[in-house]
């Protein structure tokens, strides 16, 4: 008899796989190491939240959110270039960061991978806003940081065939 995809949401849920996709983007491609900490954002200062979702074997989203200053550092260290605001540039930067990261994640998974599609993602900037998904299966939010950036992302899961 074979284990179902959703048999195994504990592994998938595991943030040893996440930890892994953020080692792995950032080292890669901002020429950083990650190291998971805690993160708390200030609610009265502007934020960018990069969302890319799931669809397929599994629906949710991949949430990736900073503070300013850290979304522009993730720039520079993209482009080479220094950011004196948060522009277009920068907006597009961390929603990339965002796209790698699910696709590092849903890459650690065979069925996620043959299975389960990414959206373009979609970037928000502002002050203190939440996402609320409605009894989702899971739910995994940790803190990273490199330098003294920080940033937090969230694997959400509403739904498991």
């Amino acid at each position: 008899m074979s284990v179902s995809f959703r048999d195994s949401v504990e592994v998938v849920s595991s943030p040893c796989h996440l930890d892994a996709a953020v080692e792995e983007v950032f080292h890669l491609m901002l020429g950083v190491h990650c190291r998971r900490r805690p993160v708390h954002l200030n609610p009265d200062l502007e934020s960018v939240t990069a969302v890319v979702g799931f669809a397929g074997v599994l629906s949710g989203a991949c949430l990736f959110r900073c503070g300013g200053p850290t979304a522009r550092q993730i720039a520079a260290c993209m482009t080479g270039m220094d950011f004196p605001e948060v522009d277009d540039t920068v907006k597009d930067a961390v929603g990339e960061v965002c796209n790698m990261l699910a696709g590092a994640w849903k890459g650690a998974f065979p069925e996620l991978s043959a299975g389960c599609g990414l959206s373009v993602p979609a970037v928000i900037t502002g002050r203190d806003y939440r996402l609320r998904v409605q009894a989702p299966e899971f739910r995994l939010s940790l803190g990273y940081g490199f330098d003294d950036a920080c940033f937090e992302i969230t694997l959400v899961c509403d739904g498991i065939r």
